[in-house]
C-alpha cells in the first residue's frame, strides 16, 4: 500500500511560490534522503490544478505535512491522505 495527498493551491499565495520554493525544496529533498517519500510534484497548471504525493507509510506522509514550507505558509493545503493500491510495473 502506498499513501497519497492531493495538494490545492492557495491562489492568494500563489504569488509566493518562488520565495517559498527553495525552503521547500531543502525539506523535501532532506526528508527523500530519510525514505519513505516515492514520489512529488504539480499537475500541469499547479495554481489551477495542485499537487500530488505518495508516500510509502501514512506516518511519513504526516510527517511530510506537518512541516512542509508551502504548508506552514499556507501555499499548498493537504487533502485527507488516501491509502492507495497501486500496481507497480517495475
Amino acid at each position: 500500500m502506498e499513501y497519497v495527498v492531493f495538494y490545492t493551491t492557495d491562489p492568494t499565495t500563489a504569488a509566493r511560490i518562488p520565495e517559498i520554493y527553495p525552503r521547500h525544496r531543502e525539506y523535501l529533498d532532506a526528508f527523500a534522503a530519510e525514505g519513505g517519500l516515492l514520489g512529488i510534484g504539480p499537475f500541469d497548471d499547479p495554481a489551477s490544478n495542485g499537487s500530488m504525493a505518495v508516500f510509502s507509510s501514512r506516518e511519513r506522509a504526516e510527517q511530510f505535512i506537518a512541516r512542509d514550507p508551502f504548508v506552514l505558509e499556507g501555499i499548498a493545503h493537504p487533502s485527507d491522505i488516501r491509502e492507495w493500491d497501486a500496481l507497480n510495473y517495475r
